[in-house]
């Protein structure tokens, strides 16, 4: 089966099938068949994504979209790297593709599984300590798709979705905790930037901005936050002070020369 095109499995059918059994065990089937070592195709991996999406427009129950949501997120976890970011890159141009599609009646269960997946996307690249080659490559995924600027096939919906949620993610990393792999914030905002400038529509502009100026960025060292450069610089000048304080220390005990008999 490893030799096979996804496209001559039954993976699709099942993932679209009515049944929650016969969807749950293609899920569990494909998670082993995505963490093997074959490479696979974009256009292969947009049939699977178009299965999937199905696969989540079949589910009928809040408890059962939510676990399917996480089940699909979960994919992620032990791919290779590039299947990860080719993966991905399927999964934003079918939300992309289908999100006008959507009725209001299922629109909140794909407002989940967006959710999901850009938390799954945040895990894995923790996982592998921001890896500078992994950021740059989930930023471009999403400055080419969910967050391009200037595509009009690319609905604001999922624009204004993202931005909705991008930094509530982010906090659930706990950044502040982050000491010796600190979050890539400049990297990771860098599809905002963007909008800001480049997006016709005023209202993404505006959003993206509002984005941007949150204060929880700052918290985390934001240059571009309101405080953000200030929070920076004290947090530097304290760790000079402490580090004087240290010599001062050092200093002080080696001329210390005890008390005379």
């Amino acid at each position: 089966m490893a030799d096979a095109g996804l496209q001559q499995t039954p993976f699709v059918k099942q993932l679209a099938a009515n049944d929650r059994p016969t969807r749950d065990k293609a899920v569990e089937s494909l998670r082993s068949y995505l963490g093997s070592q074959r490479a696979f195709s974009q256009i292969e991996l947009l049939k699977l994504w178009k299965g999937l999406f199905y696969c989540m427009w079949m589910s009928d129950r809040p408890r059962t979209q939510q676990r399917l949501a996480i089940d699909l997120a979960d994919l992620l976890t032990p791919m290779e790297e590039t299947n990860f970011v080719s993966f991905l890159e399927a999964f934003w141009a079918t939300m992309a593709r289908e999100w006008n599609g959507i009725d209001v009646l299922r629109m909140d269960k794909f407002l989940l599984l967006v959710r999901t997946y850009l938390a799954g996307s945040f895990r894995y690249l923790r996982a592998r300590k921001w890896e500078a080659g992994i950021v740059e490559k989930v930023v471009r995924s999403l400055k080419e798709v969910p967050l391009n600027s200037t595509d009009k096939k690319v609905p604001n919906g999922l624009r204004f979705h993202l931005i909705d949620i991008y930094v509530d993610e982010m906090e659930k990393l706990k950044p502040e905790e982050m000491t010796s792999n600190p979050l890539p914030l400049e990297k990771l905002l860098e599809p905002f930037k963007v909008l800001v400038i480049k997006s016709p529509t005023k209202l993404v502009r505006t959003r993206s901005k509002d984005l941007l100026l949150d204060g929880r960025l700052a918290a985390w060292g934001f240059e571009g936050a309101p405080e953000g450069k200030k929070k920076k610089q004290n947090v530097e000048a304290e760790a000079v002070n402490q580090s004087n304080e240290d010599v001062a220390m050092d200093v002080g005990d080696e001329e210390w020369g005890g008390i005379d008999g």
